[in-house]
């Protein structure tokens, strides 16, 4: 019984690291998502069609692409660390059976239980690192989308104003 109490501790950071690789894959899925928008964006800009701010948006879709590229290998970093940090908890659980059996390194266990601690660690702050990304790139497009609607308002307020003195002049 002794035994299975001590898998119990590698049991539940299995589950832990299992949790982490299904939402950070989940993450993973929306940036290529967005992506994938970005990239009909371009595409519809670089067609024959009339786009306002060509050039504003252009520049808007390679910010948020070298943004969205940079949180891709940080979601990477931290899904190969999640993985190993599982196989170091799932290879101290068999360990400890190990242990249980031949009774000889007892330390193995412990040092692999360490090893995938310090790998769990290291993901989740590149999971910080990236939710960080994420949040620069919302403000960048609420910035631009603020910018753009100062560009049409100013058109709006300009054309106005030529339509009130053509107006005027009759």
């Amino acid at each position: 019984m002794n035994i299975l109490s001590a898998m119990i501790t590698p049991a539940v950071l299995i589950s832990a690291c299992g949790t982490l690789v299904f939402s950070t894959s989940t993450r993973l899925a929306r940036i290529v998502d967005r992506v994938r928008e970005l990239t009909r964006t371009i595409e519809n800009l670089s067609s024959a069609e009339k786009v306002d701010f060509p050039d504003e948006r252009r520049a808007e879709v390679d910010r948020q692409l070298a943004i969205h590229a940079r949180r891709g290998r940080h979601i990477q970093t931290s899904l190969t660390s999640f993985y190993i940090s599982l196989s170091l908890f799932v290879g101290a659980t068999v360990a400890i059976g190990l242990i249980a059996i031949f009774n000889r390194w007892l330390w193995v266990p412990n040092l692999l239980g360490i090893i995938g601690t310090l790998f769990l660690f290291y993901g989740c702050v590149m999971l910080i690192a990236e939710t960080r990304l994420a949040l620069r790139s919302v403000n960048s497009e609420m910035a631009f989308t603020l910018m753009l609607r100062a560009k049409y308002q100013e058109r709006r307020a300009t054309a106005e104003a030529e339509a009130a003195r053509e107006a005027d002049k009759r």
